[in-house]
């Protein structure tokens, strides 16, 4: 895969010119020691790290920039959490003279800085610590603001440093968190596809063709992944770059997010907001596939979808409640505007159904994701020990209701719950 490529863009058949604002891409082994050149244009900078990622590279960082550091950001939490906190310290670094914000990580550092540096309508470049998400070269931010997980529109970062040098080298479950963030394409395509046939949403064969490249160049490499080979690590960043690049041609996270990523959210939600445990987001997303894709064998035993009983507003209110507590009355706000509990799909579905049933079939099954997972170590067990069966029956029913996304989930959901729609 050549990124570079991807950088020009492309008129595209599906009437939208592709663009990705992104001036360069390193990837490549002593990456890092080309920064003090990528970053000649700047004179005042802010180095922004956790202790972690400082440990990694980001002292080499500081010393590899010398006289253009402003001044260094370095979070010191156990859990760094990409909130209003978080952002108030940030901003408080940053000052007027501040020409740009460079961070050193991955999944939250970056948000962290997209958010600001849009906000402070600055540049940024990110130094990639770990191949362990795809939200390097997107153009949203996913922060947590109020308890919910809100992704907002920002900005690509203009220079992407990866040094496999120093991402084969990033903790194993980080890569097994980027190996499941790729994977869960398998899920969030087919998604895509369903919503284009039943809400006749905006749909690219072309970037869809583009990030299911992305998942068949690495997904039979779990293996190699595990001996952290060095070309192998190679990929899996060019695919997660490749995947962010794709968002931003289509200005949003559809080719890249749907229900397995709406069941990550909701464990990530419910873990801050109760203090439990979750896994790392890309793991969440690859497990989430297994049950997802299980949703979609399940309604696919049905011959034809049979009438929906009537949503119970009073219920359905009273279950997110108790679900999400302090983050209720966003959840309902959010849907309350969407409108989708007061659509009927069930008639859609009825007329679709043969085109319906031919998209869930393309997906794969259950036991097609659990296997790919193992290759890199992961354990479907390890996931429903976790977070037992009261949690996963309510992330199957109400994750959905932290997006206001189409999704499984919403056909799920009108089919088998009790309530339906």
């Amino acid at each position: 895969m050549n990124i570079s490529e991807l950088l020009k863009g492309r008129d595209c058949s599906c009437g939208k010119s592709h663009t990705c604002n992104i001036d360069n891409v390193v990837i490549k082994s002593g990456a890092i020691d080309e920064i003090y050149d990528l970053a000649s244009g700047y004179n005042n900078i802010v180095i922004v790290a956790d202790k972690n990622t400082y440990k990694v590279c980001g002292k080499k960082v500081e010393n590899l920039l010398k006289e253009k550091l402003l001044a260094s950001m370095l979070f010191q939490d156990e859990l760094l959490i990409p909130n209003e906190s978080a952002v108030r310290r940030l901003n408080d670094i940053v000052s007027d003279k501040t020409d740009l914000i460079l961070g050193v990580g991955s999944g939250v550092i970056q948000d962290l800085c997209k958010y600001v540096s849009f906000k402070r309508n600055l540049p940024y470049y990110i130094v990639a610590t770990a191949p362990s998400m795809d939200g390097y070269a997107s153009a949203g931010a996913a922060m947590i603001m109020g308890n919910m997980k809100v992704t907002y529109d920002a900005h690509v970062p203009q220079v992407i440093v990866a040094d496999t040098d120093i991402l084969k080298d990033a903790p194993m479950e980080m890569i097994q968190s980027g190996y499941g963030d790729i994977i869960g394409k398998l899920s969030c395509l087919n998604d895509w596809r369903l919503a284009a046939e039943v809400n006749n949403e905006y749909f690219c064969k072309y970037v869809y063709d583009l990030t299911m490249q992305m998942v068949n160049n690495i997904k039979n490499d779990g293996a190699l992944l595990r001996k952290r080979d060095e070309q192998a690590i190679k990929r899996l960043t060019e695919a997660l770059l490749g995947v962010g690049i794709a968002m931003a041609y289509v200005g949003n996270s559809r080719p890249a997010s749907g229900s397995e990523h709406h069941l990550s959210h909701f464990f990530e939600i419910v873990g801050i907001m109760n203090n439990e445990p979750y896994f790392m987001h890309g793991t969440d997303v690859a497990f989430s596939t297994v049950y997802t894709c299980r949703m979609r064998e399940e309604i696919l035993k049905l011959d034809v979808p049979e009438q929906a009983q009537e949503f119970d507003r009073a219920e359905w209110e009273s279950e997110i409640r108790s679900v999400y507590g302090t983050a209720a009355d966003g959840v309902i706000a959010l849907q309350d505007n969407a409108g989708v509990y007061k659509t009927d799909k069930i008639s859609v579905y009825k007329a679709k159904w043969s085109n319906i049933r031919k998209i869930l079939s393309d997906a794969p099954t259950g036991k097609e994701i659990e296997g790919y997972l193992k290759s890199i170590g992961l354990d479907i067990n390890d996931f429903e020990k976790m977070y037992g069966n009261k949690k996963l029956e309510n992330a199957k029913w109400f994750a959905k209701d932290l997006k206001d996304r189409y999704s499984v989930l919403w056909m799920y959901y009108c089919l088998f719950y009790k309530t339906g729609m």
